[in-house]
């Protein structure tokens, strides 16, 4: 009995010596992983602290920050002297050159249609024909008229002869020559009047003539054969188009005015292409111009008209088409890519690749922008080098690793394209 009473107290010790090893070994874990180094490498050691006491710092990638650890890798070009076409794109409707209502000018029948629907047509082709009968009847009423009135003139003018040669003898009195003298007036004018009329009536005797007032492509047939028309008709004869040549009207941003003025003041002309809805074809080449005397306040843009000669009529009225507006070519200017150009509070700068593969910060000014190409107007000169990947760590005087020589790569004018929103830069 006195033996069992003895191994009691040794046996409920060794739980509690288990469950105290296992919480020491959590508390060794614990500070290992959560210690004041709050990291699970080993701390930084007092001696290798900054001189400002604080740790320094790390990269996302654990290692030391740019300038004190491994080099950057990026990749650079090379600013180059070259030349620059300046390209505009926008939306474009295709508008008739001229249009024209035919109607008809004086009233009666229709007697006759002259023409076929869609027919090409040049100025004065006849057209068609207006029961001309009551207007001949007008004029040759209008001539009899003048015939008569002439013979009474020169009745007139014969009696004052003889009325003078009287005078002379003192045979007539004086009122009688004046009175003579006032009919032969009086009958100048009727012969005057009469001779108005009678032009009145060969000019709408011509007009029963509808002729072509210009040279294009004609409508669809608006009034047929035996209706009555009248020279005040709402409805048209037939509409005539002028599609050779054609224009082409489009609107641009009102802050690329000045940069296709830039072009115009030189005298060149502005050469202007019209793409398919695809932009996969051109359609046809032309000519800007002119440009609208003022800026449309509730958009902001600036109308434009450019000609074609549409020879082969690939254009056609009211058509919409993507425009191609080569509007300002710069010779011998300073060109880098756009992915080089960064902003900060002084405005736009480039990171310049200098000795020892070292990174300099260079502010810039820009000038006009096509596609992935920027003109430098200041701040870089030929042929130094700029970084244009791997700029989101760099900075200054950091020793960088160039990845990818600089290339000759220069923007393709058919590919790279400003569009509406970017077409000239700072």
């Amino acid at each position: 009995m006195s033996d069992s009473l003895d191994r009691k107290p040794s046996r409920s010790k060794f739980p509690l010596l288990i469950m105290l090893l296992v919480i020491l070994l959590g508390a060794a874990v614990a500070w290992h992983f959560w210690g004041p180094s709050g990291t699970s490498g080993p701390a930084v050691a007092e001696e290798d602290a900054p001189p400002s006491g604080r740790r320094p710092a790390q990269s996302s990638r654990g290692g030391m920050p740019p300038g004190q650890g491994m080099a950057s890798v990026v990749s650079t070009e090379k600013a180059q002297k070259t030349s620059l076409s300046i390209y505009l794109n926008a939306l474009g409707t295709v508008v008739a050159y001229n249009t024209v209502e035919v109607h008809a000018r004086v009233d009666g029948q229709l007697a006759k249609v002259l023409f076929t629907e869609g027919q090409e047509v040049k100025k004065g082709d006849l057209l068609a024909v207006i029961d001309p009968r009551p207007y001949q009847a007008a004029l040759d009423q209008a001539e009899g008229t003048l015939l008569e009135n002439q013979a009474q003139l020169r009745n007139a003018q014969l009696d004052l002869e003889r009325y003078r040669q009287l005078y002379k003898e003192d045979s007539v009195a004086k009122q009688t020559l004046d009175t003579q003298q006032a009919l032969v007036a009086q009958y100048q004018g009727t012969i005057k009047n009469n001779q108005a009329q009678v032009a009145d009536a060969k000019l709408n005797l011509t007009f029963t003539e509808v002729r072509a007032p210009i040279d294009g492509r004609l409508g669809l047939r608006q009034v047929d054969v035996g209706n009555l028309v009248t020279s005040g008709d709402d409805t048209p004869l037939v509409v005539i188009t002028q599609t050779k040549p054609i224009a082409l009207t489009f609107s641009l941003p009102e802050d690329q005015l000045n940069t296709v003025r830039r072009q115009m003041a030189t005298g060149k002309p502005l050469e202007v292409e019209a793409w398919d809805r695809g932009k996969n074809r051109v359609l046809a080449t032309g000519t800007l111009i002119t440009v609208d005397n003022q800026i449309d306040t509730t958009t902001g843009t600036v109308k434009f008209k450019a000609r074609f000669d549409n020879a082969d009529e690939a254009l056609f009225p009211n058509q919409f088409v993507n425009v191609r507006l080569h509007a300002l070519e710069l010779n011998d200017v300073i060109v880098v890519p756009m992915a080089a150009i960064q902003r900060n509070d002084q405005g736009p700068y480039v990171f310049v690749l200098g000795e020892e593969n070292k990174v300099l910060a260079r502010q810039v000014t820009l000038g006009e922008i096509q596609g992935e190409q920027v003109e430098v107007r200041s701040g870089l000169s030929d042929g130094e080098t700029v970084v244009t990947e791997g700029l989101d760590r760099l900075r200054e005087g950091q020793m960088v690793r160039v990845a990818q020589a600089a290339s000759s790569r220069r923007a393709d004018p058919s590919r790279n394209e400003a569009t509406l929103d970017g077409g000239a830069g700072e």
